[in-house]
């Protein structure tokens, strides 16, 4: 008998430990896939080679950063100048990358450090990663838009600025879009990896450009560009007595930062306007693709139906759909561990809870595999990848390049 494999880690999913053990003990290396065989994944390489921007959506915990990362990688691997932005707050993309942090510019990721992780790139082939920082991409925008340095520093030192910029809720959607046109204007990039927020209002930023020009085309934004006329309205009503009151109270002249925040930004209003025209050409473009990652799993395969019907509902349809951290079939029968040969070499104890652990898993792949059927029935994707449940966690390159290679088996 060959030798036993130690317990499984807290990293390594019971399953995967049970497959090896087993496959051991009965002679038989053979690990059986839940997914589908003729999973179209060398149709989402093509497609990736021939876009420009990958919108990257879906719940949290279903391995959406890792993805993204990985997509990024073997972009860059077949020649790809790609840059990866990612939303996530946690530095999950900076480890894996082997980079101490990551921050709102770019940094490129060195050859070497891609070489030392088992990924040689292509002539050309570049790899460039970022996290979004809202509260620097509203300064940076606003320095860009300023008509000059007086006005830029207005509005940098405006209370509501502050608090607007500075804000996290509703800051990314924003921010998220005026990065993307920065970076496809700017950047030179063959493609620009979008990692979204791990939520429902992820896709929330499709909205931006639209209700940004809303904004400042409306009529309420033309009152108060105008300081006087907000003025006399804001004191001959109860607002003023009551932002009296509170400046007597808490020394904040709110009126006089409002009227001096939108006084400021008044000079910006073309630039908003037409960088929100623009976001919003870049993501009706044929070049801009939507991919969703899901699990097999009941909740994160409602979510994924509800932002593959959101994106039906923009008139975008869903480009593919990843199917990650699909549980296999373990590689053994359970009747193959209850022989007399394996109970005689492991006993009867560990013999029967090898049994048990083999139902378990088989019955984990067997709910995979009704999940997956279900979505692909209920979506009807163009194109569909589903990779199986690693054995451990992601957290350096040559664990990206792995991811790589279940995503696009017929290109590393």
């Amino acid at each position: 008998m060959g030798r036993i494999p130690s317990c499984p880690s807290s990293k390594e999913p019971t399953c995967h430990w049970v497959t090896r053990l087993a496959s051991d003990v009965v002679g038989n290396k053979k690990n059986q896939s839940a997914a589908s065989g003729d999973a179209p994944n060398g149709a989402i390489a093509l497609l990736l080679r021939e876009s420009k921007v990958c919108v990257v959506a879906g719940p949290g915990g279903v391995g959406k950063t890792t993805v993204s990362a990985s997509i990024a990688l073997e972009m860059a691997r077949s020649g790809l100048r790609v840059a990866v932005v990612t939303i996530d707050p946690a530095k999950r993309l900076a480890s894996a990358l082997g980079l101490e942090s990551l921050d709102n510019s770019p940094r490129r990721v060195e050859d070497k450090r891609l070489l030392k992780g088992g990924v040689d790139v292509k002539a050309g082939g570049e790899l460039w990663a970022m996290a979004l920082d809202p509260k620097r991409t509203f300064d940076d925008l606003i320095t860009r838009l300023s008509p000059d340095a007086a006005s830029l520093q207005q509005v940098l030192d405006n209370r509501i600025y502050k608090e607007l910029s500075g804000a996290v809720a509703g800051a990314q959607e924003f921010t998220a879009v005026a990065k993307l046109y920065e970076l496809s204007t700017e950047g030179d990039y063959d493609l620009i990896v979008l990692d979204t927020p791990p939520s429902r209002n992820a896709l929330d930023f499709l909205d931006a450009p639209a209700r940004l020009s809303r904004f400042f085309d409306g009529r309420a934004m033309q009152v108060v560009m105008k300081p006087a006329s907000l003025g006399l309205r804001i004191a001959g009503s109860g607002t003023g007595i009551v932002m009296g009151l509170l400046k007597r109270v808490t020394g904040v002249d709110l009126f006089s930062d409002l009227a001096e925040f939108f006084a400021a930004i008044s000079g910006m209003v073309d630039g908003f306007t037409e960088r929100a025209r623009g976001v919003a050409k870049l993501l009706a473009d044929d070049g801009t693709v939507f991919l969703i990652v899901t699990t097999a799993e009941d909740t994160p395969l409602t979510e994924a139906k509800y932002l593959a019907d959101r994106l039906a509902e923009d008139g975008r349809p869903l480009s593919a759909l990843i199917v990650n951290q699909v549980r296999p079939q373990p590689g053994v029968k359970r009747k193959s561990v209850r022989a007399k040969a394996v109970r005689e070499a492991l006993g009867d104890d560990l013999s029967n809870r090898l049994a048990s652990a083999i139902d378990d898993a088989r019955d984990a792949a067997e709910q995979d595999r009704a999940g997956l059927e279900a979505i692909t029935k209920s979506l009807k994707p163009v194109r569909l990848a589903v990779v199986e449940r690693l054995h451990g966690e992601v957290h350096d390159v040559a664990g990206l390049a792995r991811m790589a290679g279940e995503l696009f088996p017929d290109t590393v």
